[in-house]
């Protein structure tokens, strides 16, 4: 299996339900997310999503990648050059293959980030709402 299971009960069944180097890759970025800063950590839209004062990040494994992303991300270039943005709230995401390098340290410095800036900002989906 590609995809963690949408209906995944839990994180643990999530990650579980991935094979090879995306399960490896899920559960490293997983650890370091946790490790980083305190966050709430769901199933939501079919993949993981952390809170801290709203959504921060979220963890998605796709048939040939996994994708890392950041609510705030356009806000985080310095940190990670290779965010891309895409959507909304200032969201961008890094696309992971099997071969892409991606240093511990730098996931733990943007989660931390994301953390930072939902505290500073608030909630990044706030601003919908609102609408």
């Amino acid at each position: 299996m590609h995809k963690g299971d949408p209906a995944a009960a839990d994180s643990a069944a999530y990650v579980a339900g991935l094979d090879g180097w995306q399960q490896r890759q899920v559960a490293a970025l997983r650890a370091a997310v946790l490790e980083a800063a305190p966050l709430q950590e769901v199933i939501k839209w079919g993949h993981l999503v952390y809170l801290s004062n709203g959504p921060a990040l979220l963890l998605r494994a796709e048939p040939r990648r996994v994708l890392f992303g950041l609510w705030r991300g356009q806000r985080m270039a310095a940190l990670e050059s290779r965010l891309k943005p895409g959507g909304q709230f200032e969201m961008a995401t890094l696309t992971l293959f099997e071969d892409t390098p991606l240093e511990r340290a730098t996931v733990l410095a943007l989660a931390r980030e994301a953390v930072a800036m939902n505290a500073a900002l608030g909630d990044p989906t706030a601003v919908l709402r609102k609408r």
